[in-house]
């Protein structure tokens, strides 16, 4: 248990749970998708969402940037690092939405359901139920596998200081 609380102050962990995630998110086309709620991310929820384009037309090759604008000869100038790297998307962009204040079958009245439709709100809840399965699984793995070690780092920064010509 010592070293589970270790690890839920790393990012690799989140990064790990995260991806068990975006598996149940894919699944599901994004309309369903599973959160993380509570101190320390202590239990698992099903939001509602989406995946509909972004709006971005072209990015950077260089640092990644995103824009509004398509990409044309003497237009491919990032606006960001400056390079005439930027080029369109192949494809539409798409972001992926999440709606964590939609409430999923509040004050439903399940009686008005046909039993196809009952059947597979039970068939999502059991998914979501192996999708907890499969996180606390992987937590046990990285216990086993994995291990929390503590390394100093420095952040460089800059400063003005007031030199005298004396």
């Amino acid at each position: 248990m010592d070293k589970l609380f270790d690890m839920i102050q790393t990012q690799e962990f989140f990064d790990a749970m995260d991806e068990c995630k975006w598996e149940f998110a894919a699944k599901h086309n994004y309309l369903w998708q599973a959160g993380m709620n509570g101190r320390s991310g202590g239990y698992l929820v099903l939001y509602q969402g989406e995946k509909r384009p972004s709006g971005y037309k072209s990015y950077c090759t260089n640092c990644g940037q995103r824009n509004y604008q398509l990409s044309a000869d003497g237009n491919c100038t990032c606006g960001v690092c400056g390079r005439p790297t930027r080029v369109n998307f192949s494809q539409t962009h798409m972001q992926v939405v999440t709606y964590p204040g939609r409430g999923t079958d509040d004050g439903e009245d399940f009686e008005d359901w046909s039993m196809h439709a009952l059947r597979e709100r039970v068939k999502l809840v059991q998914e979501l139920d192996q999708l907890a399965d499969r996180m606390v699984e992987l937590a046990l793995r990285l216990t086993r596998e994995a291990q929390v070690i503590e390394e100093e780092y420095f952040l460089p920064q800059t400063r003005k200081v007031l030199v005298t010509t004396l």
